[in-house]
């Protein structure tokens, strides 16, 4: 199964392969769509048809996408999910399986703590794929988004309990 992890942005998106397979995870591809231009809607049909190509090259089966974390700039935070559901539209039309993860669960889930830094989901990243190459830090978010989903999905078809199952479960403990 190919997972397309998607970091989405209004400006730069971040963007990560990996054939998850039942005992390990192999990296395919990853980069980042550096938008242009001034207009919002512009940009934004410029993430849906950038996507839109990166699922075409690579026929993923599933797609992986960071939630929306309430920002200081409310403008910011709107921009990013418009960002978000351009991205999820593409996955969508594709008949992709979509999955969202916010944050504090990828880190979690890459790391074994949802406050980890950057640095340590990069570093984490780079070890289960043993990939040597200096990743950008949408790109290293991507394959980051790729690897919890697949780290969920594992769980998923081990217990037979839904990913959103176990997420409220989380939540009630708390």
């Amino acid at each position: 199964m190919i997972i397309l992890g998607i970091d989405p942005g209004s400006r730069t998106t971040g963007y990560g392969l990996i054939e998850n397979q039942p005992n390990s995870m192999r990296y395919i591809d990853s980069g980042f769509l550096k938008i242009n231009g001034s207009a919002l809607p512009q940009r934004l049909g410029q993430i849906f048809q950038q996507i839109e190509s990166v699922i075409q090259q690579y026929q993923p089966q599933h797609m992986s996408i960071e939630n929306v974390f309430m920002q200081r700039n409310a403008d910011s935070a709107l921009k990013l999910g418009q960002a978000r559901g351009a991205a999820i539209c593409a996955g969508y039309q594709a008949g992709l399986e979509i999955a969202e993860y916010a944050p504090r669960e990828i880190k979690q889930a890459l790391v074994g703590s949802g406050a980890a830094s950057k640095e340590q989901v990069q570093h984490m990243v780079k070890r289960l794929l043993g990939l040597q190459k200096t990743l950008q830090a949408d790109e290293g978010d991507g394959l980051a988004i790729a690897i919890c989903h697949a780290q969920f999905y594992a769980t998923e078809q081990k217990t037979g309990i839904h990913a959103n199952q176990l997420k409220r479960r989380r939540s009630k403990r708390r």
